[in-house]
């Protein structure tokens, strides 16, 4: 069930070395994602340990980095305001529950219902929020309403910039150590040794603390405290899933390799629970980290569990090295993800595909930036769906011949659906016709329960005006779900196709 994947002594080091890498860069996301959702700091930093450490071990996608995110934590604000933290606790081991149930229901595999301009725009309003959320890093310490100026900024900038220039060209000279870390580490060197003055992760907050203790959560246990916590639990689980298995379709398409969305909802559920037992915010799959993993080399479950435990090795015992590493590095790696996690082809194309999915994938990435990604992912899936239902609609259309014996054949062609059921009634003209009329389904294909009822209301018309009809090639559920054309289905065994109806009178 559990492997490492790395047989090579040179995978265990790009593993190890790519999992330092990203636990530099979760700690002052995992900070900052405390204070949004606001809780104490080293409440982050547990579920960033916690969850990236055990959806690196039981999730499905080896290789991505799981922590706490800015997607759950705006959930998470009304909650802690009203009622404390430990609510929040009782409500991330909750959420996890609904994650592992979801997983063995095998819900996972929706989110191939997903449509590629949605991915677009996920993906690209992402960027746009992670290059957003490094901006405000270019405020003066303690004065969260001033902007640095002058040499300050001069000198904040120059470092990100030098930051993201040894990512770019140490690859073309070595592939040997993770440039991200190359870059961090000679940065944080030149702050130290030319003593600059500048913003650093100390000056976000502390992150020294120890092991995370297991903890209940301090709550009645009772039906009220339930009516409290479950709808957040279920908003949080929802967000959770949708961004992790879109960040692991992701994945798969950089790596050429195919994850395991079912597992890797079990993986995050069970990351959850537990960690709402060990005082954590929860979290699910982190793009830009993941990005980071993967371009440094880290492809396998080796790399989140060094990433991990690195994690926990810096609060337990190396809080003031980390302190002194300069923001300025890590918003350069920030800005490194951003630049390799944008779209950008999605310029070049956008005049070339349809107009429809042109404009999913600009609200899409709207929608992710101002509002939130989950809302943005299903915005993005009912109107693409509304597009599909309207320009299918009209396809559906009729060949109309009379055989010897002077009846009529309508052969139907197109589906059969809720968006195309008017056009489909205004085929038929039940005064004008003969008395004897057949429509024929085997070129058509009844998909819900709309299109039934359409069918129904034609067949009353054909009875109400005394001419005889026949319904050919329809399957035996149809019929069943017919109330009055049931008795005018001609059934044969050997031609009507076998498919299934989407209605709830079936279920």
């Amino acid at each position: 069930m559990f492997q490492l994947g790395c047989q090579t002594r040179v995978c265990f080091k790009n593993e190890i070395l790519s999992g330092l890498t990203v636990a530099l860069a979760l700690v002052p996301e995992a900070v900052a994602f405390a204070f949004v959702a606001g809780v104490e700091p080293l409440v982050g930093l547990y579920a960033a340990f916690m969850v990236g450490l055990l959806t690196a071990v039981f999730g499905g996608r080896p290789g991505m980095i799981s922590g706490a995110t800015g997607a759950m934590a705006v959930v998470m604000v009304a909650l802690v305001a009203q009622h404390g933290v430990e609510y929040l606790f009782a409500t991330v081991v909750l959420t996890g529950l609904i994650q592992i149930l979801t997983g063995i229901l095998r819900l996972g595999k929706y989110i191939r219902i997903v449509p590629y301009p949605v991915m677009l725009g996920f993906v690209n309003g992402l960027a746009i929020v992670i290059f957003l959320a490094q901006i405000r890093h270019f405020k003066i310490p303690g004065s969260p309403d001033e902007w640095m100026s002058g040499i300050d900024l001069m000198i904040f900038g120059g470092l990100v910039l030098l930051t993201i220039a040894i990512i770019q060209l140490l690859p073309r000279l070595t592939a040997a150590f993770p440039a991200s870390l190359a870059a961090i580490l000679v940065v944080t060197l030149l702050v130290i040794g030319l003593d600059v003055n500048t913003n650093t992760v100390g000056d976000l907050a502390s992150i020294k603390g120890g092991f995370p203790e297991f903890h209940i959560p301090i709550v009645p246990f009772n039906l009220e405290t339930l009516q409290i916590i479950f709808p957040y639990a279920i908003i949080l689980a929802a967000v959770g899933l949708i961004e992790s298995l879109l960040t692991l379709s992701l994945i798969d398409d950089i790596t050429g390799t195919r994850g395991r969305g079912n597992r890797e909802c079990i993986g995050q559920g069970i990351a959850n629970s537990v960690t709402g037992f060990f005082g954590g915010m929860g979290g699910c799959a982190m793009i830009g980290q993941s990005m980071i993993n993967v371009n440094s080399g880290g492809h396998q479950r080796l790399s989140g569990i060094s990433a991990a435990l690195f994690l926990l090795m810096f609060i337990m015992f190396a809080s003031s090295l980390i302190e002194s590493i300069p923001m300025a590095a890590l918003v350069g790696v920030m800005f490194v993800v951003v630049l390799g996690t944008f779209e950008w082809s999605s310029f070049r194309i956008i005049g070339k595909i349809p107009k429809t999915d042109a404009f999913v994938l600009v609200l899409v990435s709207a929608i992710t930036v101002f509002t939130d990604l989950a809302i943005a992912v299903l915005v993005g899936v009912i109107v693409s769906a509304l597009f599909f239902a309207w320009e299918h609609a009209s396809h559906i259309n009729v060949k109309q011949y009379d055989v010897e014996d002077g009846s009529r054949v309508y052969e139907l062609n197109g589906p059969l659906f809720f968006g195309s059921v008017k056009n489909f009634l205004d085929l038929f003209t039940p005064a004008n016709d003969p008395n004897d009329v057949i429509i024929d389904f085997k070129n058509s294909r009844v998909v819900d329960h709309s299109a039934i009822e359409a069918i129904d209301n034609l067949a009353d018309k054909y009875i109400r005006t005394g001419k005889q009809l026949h319904l050919r090639h329809l399957t035996l559920e149809c019929k069943d779900l017919l109330t009055k054309a049931g008795d005018l289905v001609e059934v044969n065994v050997m031609e009507d196709p076998i498919y299934h109806v989407a209605d709830d009178k079936l279920a």
